[in-house]
């Protein structure tokens, strides 16, 4: 296909999960209609360095600065744009840079903006309901909730834009600490406050094809909003295959939000309000994240088995 005639996303977190994994998507897809840009703060680091080898066009930009952003998304047809609130922990951080990317969208002319974004648990539960402990005076799930408030920022731009509504990484079970630590007894499990509850997952890998599924349908998805998962999964189910997967017993052990809220590793109470949010609203949460039209953006999507198959040797046994 004569290149001048591809299509440019630019992708913003480029070298991370999401980013990567639409990058690779629009590299899987050579006749797609797509070429890829590649947004990085930081085009000299190594895994930047890769994405050029492989043929990608890398530029600098920050989200912080919003006129770099305009010069990364100018000549774009489409922008993958995210936020990542735990490089900094700050919320209203988040919400500054997310407006940065709606306006900077906007005064580039892009056709076509996916905001990979999650539900405002205040939405669920006000600051007033006292369920759960409100955080940093005004925030229920920090991270949920400055994404959430955010989406206007998109739509009120008058760029056509998709909410992609993504789920849990089990991704996090490898980098997040959240897989199966060895109890007094040396059995291993995997603590969460979900009770019986599901939990709707998927690989992060995922999240970036079923971006590409969404830019490729051209009109289809645009002013729409959209849910992803891989997987709806209780604590228990998760313990079963990860046992499957190590060839080792792993328990759940389930405890309450207010015990995980606790335990005191950073972020320990912003987690267990996502949890207890999860628990509380699973099957609204669940329900909305349909693994049928998932799988229609992305016929390649895993299952948590299948995702355990090529990442459970991955995983730190504690």
């Amino acid at each position: 296909m004569n290149q001048t005639a591809l299509k440019i996303i630019a992708v913003t977190g480029a070298t991370g999960a999401q980013g990567g994994g639409l990058i690779r998507a629009i590299l899987a897809h050579p006749d797609g209609g797509f070429s890829v840009r590649a947004v990085t703060r930081n085009p000299d680091s190594e895994k930047a360095r890769a994405l050029a080898a492989l043929g990608v066009e890398v530029v600098k930009a920050d989200l912080d600065d919003e006129a770099s952003l305009v010069a990364a998304f100018t000549g774009a047809y489409g922008a993958y744009c995210l936020t990542n609130f735990w490089e900094h922990f700050s919320p209203d951080k988040e919400i500054v840079q997310a407006a940065n990317l709606a306006r900077a969208a906007k005064a580039a002319g892009v056709s076509h903006v996916i905001w990979s974004t999650l539900e405002d648990v205040r939405d669920y539960v006000p600051l007033s309901d006292d369920r759960m402990p409100t955080l940093l005076e005004k925030y229920k799930v920090p991270h949920f909730d400055a994404k959430g408030e955010s989406n206007h920022f998109f739509t009120e731009s008058g760029v056509p834009t998709t909410l992609l509504n993504t789920s849990f990484y089990w991704e996090n079970l490898i980098y997040f600490g959240m897989g199966p630590q060895a109890g007094e007894d040396g059995t291993l499990a995997i603590t969460f406050p979900l009770g019986d509850k599901k939990l709707a997952g998927i690989a992060a890998e995922d999240i970036g094809a079923c971006a590409y599924g969404i830019f490729a349908a051209g009109d289809e998805f645009k002013d729409k909003t959209v849910f992803i998962a891989g997987g709806h999964l209780s604590g228990q189910e998760m313990a079963d295959s990860l046992g499957k997967a190590l060839g080792k017993e792993v328990r759940y052990n389930a405890v309450s939000p207010d015990v995980y809220r606790s335990f005191g590793f950073p972020a320990a109470d912003e987690l267990g309000n996502m949890f207890q949010f999860n628990a509380e609203f699973s099957d609204q949460y669940c329900a909305a994240r349909d693994l049928d039209a998932t799988r229609k953006l992305n016929p390649g999507l895993q299952s948590f088995d299948t995702w355990l198959v090529a990442n459970a040797g991955k995983i730190p046994l504690g």
